[in-house]
């Protein structure tokens, strides 16, 4: 299989954005993207995309051009747009075609994620109990960590503390002022430990990102960057996952952990050779426990990490340099490639105020979601 480049990355900030549709809001980073990369729509041979609530993402060649080519929908819940990446990287790999795009984008109503448990596989009696309702699930999930491993609330503020400052910097990030660690830990308590200011909020937004095969890239003289590795993986027997109507007894393996040991065996390197790493934030415990469950620490070391600043823009391994989900949202079809968009920046060298120092050489995102699935993507420059 052929080595494959994003050449073009394009994005339409997160937040709100009154007016325009999550379409619409696709089309814009869709051009953003072909500028990038410096080519026409007409240039694509194959796309992937895929939303949540704002349509079916293939209705976008009424925009951007009917010109025949294969535009797959993607569905795959919080990974949707890591699976059109890894899908749209695939079809180059192998040779189906020299010039591709994944594509996502949302735009979610206010209020939280309002999931049936019959679309999940559950009885009525589960979503009854009020663990449909995701903040009451990761504040339990987060409680049991701390406990085990010793984590204090001090530090899931610290984690929101560091997302609102790196999002102050970032100019596609919703949530653009800073939010202090007393704020943060005396706010409103939305589902104990987690206060308002621990939480993402469903949001809108869009990223297209343009892959080619090396040949190409070259051919184009693209400021590409490699995708050394991408890998999809869903739960595990014995795994504690969102949606889980219980724990056993006997505790398993989990998604991130087996998506991320797939990752860093296809790549030929280790948690340790990552500059900058995005991680999935749906609230402040998650960075924490992913930062563990993707090779970096162990479990408890958080505590630590986060005492010593290691996570910030300057630190050992800065994570989630644009602020994260807690600063930017989480448009569901959207926020995978998000993660991707912020490292293909930052291997760049283009992130500004909030560019990682030292050149930065490898990035690595990881996205979850439900009902247990995760994906990892690690690029090189």
């Amino acid at each position: 299989m052929t080595q494959v480049h994003i050449i073009g990355a394009g994005i339409h900030p997160f937040g709100r954005t009154e007016g325009r549709s999550g379409r619409d809001q696709g089309v814009f980073a869709v051009h953003q993207a072909l500028a990038d990369a410096g080519l026409a729509w007409t240039d694509i041979e194959c796309a992937y995309g895929g939303s949540e609530a704002a349509g079916n993402a293939d209705i976008m060649v009424n925009e951007l051009g009917l010109t025949g080519l294969p535009f797959i929908n993607v569905s795959n819940g919080c990974a949707t747009g890591g699976s059109a990446l890894a899908s749209a990287r695939n079809a180059v790999a192998s040779g189906q075609c020299d010039i591709a795009m994944a594509v996502g984008f949302d735009k979610h109503p206010r209020g939280a994620f309002n999931a049936q448990p019959g679309d999940w596989g559950l009885p009525e009696w589960y979503g009854e109990t009020g663990m449909m309702l995701t903040t009451q699930f990761f504040a339990l999930k987060i409680q049991r960590y701390m406990q085990l491993h010793g984590i204090s609330r001090a530090t899931l503020g610290k984690v929101a503390e560091k997302a609102f400052r790196n999002g102050t910097l970032c100019d596609h990030a919703w949530r653009r002022s800073p939010v202090d660690l007393d704020t943060i830990l005396n706010a409103p308590m939305v589902n104990d430990p987690l206060t308002k200011y621990m939480f993402c909020s469903p949001a809108e937004g869009a990223v297209a990102l343009i892959i080619a095969s090396e040949k190409k890239a070259r051919e184009l003289g693209a400021d590409g960057v490699k995708i050394s590795s991408i890998a999809v993986r869903t739960r595990p027997p014995g795994s504690f996952e969102v949606f889980a109507p219980a724990i056993s007894v006997e505790r398993g393996g989990k998604p991130t952990e087996l998506a991320s040991q797939a990752a860093y065996e296809a790549a030929g390197i280790g948690p340790e050779d990552i500059d900058v790493a995005q991680l999935q934030d749906t609230e402040s415990g998650a960075e924490i426990m992913h930062m563990a469950e993707n090779g970096f620490c162990q479990d408890g070391e958080q505590e630590q990490w986060l005492a010593e600043g290691r996570t910030e823009l300057h630190g050992e391994l800065p994570v989630n340099t644009d602020g994260g989900c807690l600063a930017c949202g989480e448009p569901i079809g959207a926020s995978g490639l998000r993660q991707v968009y912020e490292n293909v920046v930052q291997l760049r060298g283009r992130g500004g105020a909030r560019q990682v120092p030292g050149n930065p050489k490898t990035a690595y995102s990881h996205v979850y979601g439900a009902p247990g699935l995760s994906a990892v993507a690690i690029l090189e420059r």
